[in-house]
């Protein structure tokens, strides 16, 4: 237990820093600030994903060969084993985008953390809350978990978390646009109003917290939802199909930019 949370707290570590950049940065952008909530928020995902992703590498590779052997072997037992049995790695790997080296090591590091191989919104939470403590990233959490968990049945397995994951960092353009209205269409009723975006871009404000300069005023959520959501609502109907979702984030620099990050990060 005293290992998981060393671990966490280095996590935090790593990701802070590049959080505070990429924040810094998108704040000075005051005109184009609702692509820049997109931006910033990918940039998060992204810096989030990378410390976990190199963390969970270097304790890989500074094993011995053995030891390495011996991992592999527990690796395979876990995965027949855990109380909720993952899919073979040979499925996954045909299924995803990742090695069965990465997925070893992906695979490691959540049943550190969900031994029961399975975890619940607040677990998710509790994890997600390390990288981000200078803010309240709870709700955003809420939603990243609803996102996840893509059969809706309250858990996120070790396949829900790698699929994700697997788009996220070597998906296609289209497929992480897709992944992301997932994420803004809360009630998943194939639309995004401006509600629902408000609540997104607000639970980002929320998480980011003091990183963001100048401070905020309350209506600056708001109002940035009203710039953003007209240039996506071309038809003026009240909300946002994931046609003109994907048609305005493609057509928008900051935002392909955005995407570029996650290309080969691992």
């Amino acid at each position: 237990m005293k290992s998981t949370l060393t671990a966490r707290a280095r996590l935090s570590g790593d990701a802070h820093p590049r959080l505070h950049q990429a924040a810094s940065a998108e704040a000075q952008q005051s005109q184009s600030a609702p692509i820049n909530a997109r931006h910033t928020e990918r940039k998060l995902e992204t810096n989030t994903i990378i410390a976990m992703e190199k963390k969970l590498d270097k304790v890989d590779t500074s094993s011995s060969s053995s030891g390495r052997t011996k991992d592999s072997v527990e690796d395979e037992l876990e995965l027949s084993a855990a109380r909720h049995r993952p899919e073979a790695l040979e499925q996954l790997e045909a299924q995803t985008r990742f090695s069965r080296k990465e997925l070893q090591i992906l695979y490691r590091g959540f049943k550190n953390e969900c031994p029961s191989g399975v975890v619940n919104e607040d677990t998710f939470k509790e994890i997600y809350s390390q990288f981000f403590p200078q803010g309240d990233a709870s709700t955003y959490a809420h939603f990243l978990f609803d996102a996840f968990d893509t059969d809706h049945n309250g858990s996120v397995s070790f396949e829900d978390f790698v699929m994700g994951l697997s788009i996220l960092l070597r998906g296609t353009v289209q497929e992480k646009l897709n992944w992301a209205f997932n994420l803004y269409d809360i009630n998943k009723d194939g639309y995004v109003t401006k509600e629902e975006m408000l609540d997104i871009i607000k639970s980002i404000y929320d998480m980011m917290g003091k990183c963001t300069y100048p401070t905020l005023k309350e209506e600056t959520p708001r109002q940035h939802v009203e710039i953003f959501f007209q240039k996506m609502d071309k038809n003026r109907d009240g909300v946002v199909t994931i046609d003109e979702f994907i048609d305005c984030c493609q057509n928008d620099e900051n935002i392909m930019k955005s995407m570029q990050l996650f290309e080969n990060v691992i």
